[in-house]
């Protein structure tokens, strides 16, 4: 039998008075990796802090394997900016650097002559600074440094990024300089946040090698339905309050789960029948014996109305709610835009790009694909201001309407609240405004609060209820599934096979390229290469090529 080294029963946690879940029951076994989903505000991170013991339990009892140990990679990056990537991977173990003290505080004493030749104070000494050596070895004192290393390989870190400082990093990379303090670590149980997010598409390959090597258990948070397609050998999903565990990979989840709720809706449809029928029977009963005050009719409907009351209720299948997106677009111009040999060049000098061509026509769906750092999101913006471009030409056709999502999310006004943001967007009356923002799942205490408070799947859904708003009919998207939940993507998948119009999105969502695009443009040293179908398509022409 596998060996449980975590496992909760009924535990229920509640924040601010609001109940996140209650009686959630688990068991996570060794060597599972364990894909935690939900919707955003389900409380999957909530859960993970709790298995972590960074959250109190309101109610019911966590075991935790005697020598368990643990590691949880959070959403956002805490790191020293001023550092560098190898200093800051070197914090790994803190305990190490406080041994370190010891042992140099312990041999300048002695070195000191009133120690060493004092036989009974050298002794101790000696001894003090044998166990500080045991506990050096026992951290893996001597081969602390390339355990460092060898980790940063592990997530893609290589040696020409270890003296890069902390601050020059992106969002991705902050992550992987954490994930690999938490390597070196080793614990028996690996608790991640969102670890791709941000990742291109090299870096989550290397993250999913890591993980399907990795000795001890794994529970990770993604929406990236490939990549836990890749990892997971089952999913935990946590809605409604409740955790429900599906052996397998995400494709298997979404397989048994429809099942599931088909054979709960035929059973909760079942029984709804039966009890109708059992009512009709107790009021039967009852009328009879109102009318003749017969004591047989009386026990009767009593009878059925115990068995009513003891029997288990079967639950409605019920779905969580989601977004309504409605870009519904419009036909503009035949060649929507063009690029003819266009170039930028870097204040430092370096050359982004260099000659770059590209035609998009009505209708088309492309996906811009390539490493981080290549010029994907700065090539977006220049389609913005195609009038500034220094060498080469932009052509907009003249009945196109752009509509831009921006991955750093710089669209919203922070200093607004999202109903002013909307107005500010579209002349909606105040009530109008908020019947418009509530199809977006806000409610009405977050309509009026500030953007600023906002999570990020909550400020790319306001992102998007702008762009229904502006009414485009091109869309330059970068990196729309970034931070909303798997139901947000796959209405924005389903909303953009709908949309009349041109799609151009940089994504690194296998997934969604897949669902999402018909071509796939990739931008690496400077060039654009053309490839026909979706992002499975690329990685075969690529592959063949």
């Amino acid at each position: 039998m596998a060996e449980i080294i975590v496992n909760l029963d009924k535990v229920a946690v509640n924040l601010s008075g609001r109940v996140i879940f209650q009686e959630i029951s688990w068991e996570i076994q060794a060597n599972q990796r364990v894909g935690l989903v939900g919707p955003n505000g389900a409380g999957k991170s909530t859960l993970m802090k709790l298995i972590a013991g960074e959250c109190p339990a309101e109610a019911g009892n966590i075991f935790r394997a005697p020598g368990l140990t643990w590691a949880r990679l959070e959403q956002e990056p805490a790191l020293t900016e001023a550092r560098t990537v190898m200093q800051e991977a070197l914090t790994a173990v803190p305990e190490l650097t406080a041994v370190e003290t010891r042992l140099s505080h312990l041999e300048i004493q002695m070195a000191d002559p009133a120690i060493y030749e004092n036989a009974v104070a050298l002794e101790r000494v000696m001894a003090q600074h044998g166990r500080a050596l045991d506990d050096y070895e026992r951290l893996n004192g001597p081969r602390y440094e390339s355990l460092v290393k060898e980790a940063l390989n592990r997530v893609g870190l290589t040696p020409e990024h270890w003296h890069t400082p902390i601050a020059h990093l992106s969002g991705g990379q902050k992550k992987l300089v954490l994930l690999a303090r938490l390597i070196v670590r080793q614990p028996t149980l690996l608790l991640l946040d969102e670890p791709d997010n941000h990742l291109d598409v090299p870096a989550k390959e290397d993250l999913e090698k890591l993980l399907n090597n990795y000795s001890g258990g794994v529970v990770i948070i993604s929406h990236d339905r490939y990549l836990l397609d890749e990892v997971a050998t089952h999913i935990a999903e946590l809605e409604n309050g409740r955790l429900t565990i599906y052996p397998g990979n995400y494709t298997a989840y979404t397989t048994e789960r429809e099942l599931r709720r088909l054979r709960q809706q035929q059973l909760y449809q079942a029984q709804q029948k039966e009890i109708a029928r059992i009512e009709a029977a107790i009021a039967r009963f009852e009328l009879w014996a109102s009318l003749v005050v017969d004591e047989r009719h009386i026990r009767q409907a009593r009878s059925r109305r115990k068995m009513l009351d003891n029997m288990d209720k079967i639950d409605k299948v019920t779905d969580a709610r989601r977004m309504t997106l409605n870009l519904n677009g419009w036909r503009g111009s035949n060649k929507v835009m063009e690029l003819i040999n266009v170039s930028k060049t870097l204040p430092d000098g370096r050359v982004l790009w260099h000659g770059l061509n590209l035609t998009l026509w009505h209708g088309d769906r492309v996906g811009l694909v390539g490493p981080n750092g290549a010029g994907k999101s700065m090539l977006l913006k220049q389609l913005l201001t195609p009038e500034a471009v220094m060498q080469g030409v932009i052509k907009i056709g003249p009945s196109i309407k752009i509509g831009y999502y921006a991955q750093e999310q710089e669209t919203l006004n922070m200093a607004n609240t999202p109903l002013q943001e909307v107005r500010q967007a579209a002349p909606l009356s105040e009530g109008d405004a908020v019947a418009f923002l509530t199809k977006f799942l806000f409610t009405y205490g977050q309509v009026n609060g500030p953007i600023t408070t906002l999570s990020g799947g909550e400020r790319s859904r306001l992102q998007l209820a702008k762009l229904v708003l502006t009414r485009p009919n091109l869309l330059l998207l970068d990196e729309p599934t970034n931070n909303l939940d798997i139901a947000s993507i796959e209405v924005l998948e389903q909303t953009l096979a709908e949309f009349v119009g041109t799609i151009l999105v940089i994504s690194h969502d296998r997934y969604f390229l897949d669902q999402a695009v018909d071509r796939v443009v990739a931008l690496d040293h400077g060039e654009l290469h053309e490839y026909i179908g979706g992002y499975t398509d690329y990685i075969e022409s690529i592959g063949s090529g």
